[in-house]
């Protein structure tokens, strides 16, 4: 049998598509089940790799341990706002106040007034009158303990009208601890007659590093004086009269005054 050119190329292209067919049946089965239906094949699973749940727990090393308990501590520490520790409350300086002034004055004559602020170092206070006869009253105060942080002063003034008062003004003194301060005023009543007054005492704070300033009043004290003249008289001419009543006392009584005067009478009679 002759084959010719167009047969051949047919016949190859018949055993081609013969091998085609075969590969297509050699894969469907795997495609599909038994029953001829389509399955699909699970997709493949991945595996990982897990430690056992009893693995022994790995620790840090003691030099991280160490460098956690120093930090932490620390860290929290700086958050916390420090907490001021106040300083005890100061004890109030017990002291005495003296107030003395003479009770009476004649008339035109002067007096001094004392008014003192004190206390001793064994805390015994004692108020003692200067001048025997003055009226003398004292009175236990409280002073605020503020040395340290304060300057304190301590500041009189007296107030009694129809006298005249030297000085007229407020005068002050510094207060230290333990020591004590006195004002003096000199008073004169010009007419007879009952004064009544207020002696003050007052107590002024000022902060040694802010300059702030304060004043409170510490005590008022009841002043009263009388004044007194004799027949009209002022205090001067009083003392005056009984100058001359005494010195012609004095004559009166001297020995012998009698023949003396009388003596004294006959020169005078020889010679008019």
């Amino acid at each position: 049998m002759i084959f010719s050119r167009r047969n051949f190329l047919l016949f190859l292209a018949g055993l081609a598509m013969f091998s085609v067919g075969l590969a297509c049946g050699a894969v469907a089965p795997s495609l599909t089940g038994s029953g001829g239906q389509e399955t699909t094949q699970p997709a493949p699973i991945l595996t990982q790799t897990m430690e056992p749940v009893n693995a022994p727990v790995v620790l840090p090393t003691p030099t991280v341990v160490f460098y956690e308990y120093l930090v932490r501590p620390t860290s929290l520490a700086t958050q916390i706002a420090p907490v001021p520790i106040l300083p005890p409350p100061a004890i109030p300086e017990s002291r005495r106040l003296t107030l003395e002034y003479p009770p009476k004055i004649r008339t035109g004559d002067s007096d001094v007034i004392r008014l003192t602020l004190e206390v001793d170092t064994l805390g015994n206070i004692t108020p003692t009158a200067m001048i025997q006869g003055n009226t003398v009253t004292g009175t236990t105060v409280q002073v605020p303990n503020l040395y340290d942080t304060h300057y304190v002063t301590a500041e009189a003034r007296l107030d009694l009208a129809g006298v005249e008062v030297r000085p007229p003004e407020a005068i002050d003194q510094a207060l230290l601890p333990g020591q004590s301060v006195t004002f003096y005023w000199s008073v004169r009543p010009k007419e007879s007659g009952t004064y009544r007054g207020t002696a003050w005492m007052f107590l002024r704070f000022v902060d040694k590093v802010s300059g702030a300033e304060s004043k409170n009043a510490l005590s008022a004290q009841t002043v009263q004086i009388e004044a007194t003249n004799f027949l009209g008289l002022t205090g001067s001419a009083a003392r005056t009269a009984g100058g001359v009543g005494s010195v012609l006392g004095a004559i009166l009584g001297f020995p012998f005054v009698d023949d003396v005067l009388k003596w004294l009478l006959s020169r005078l009679r020889r010679k008019s």
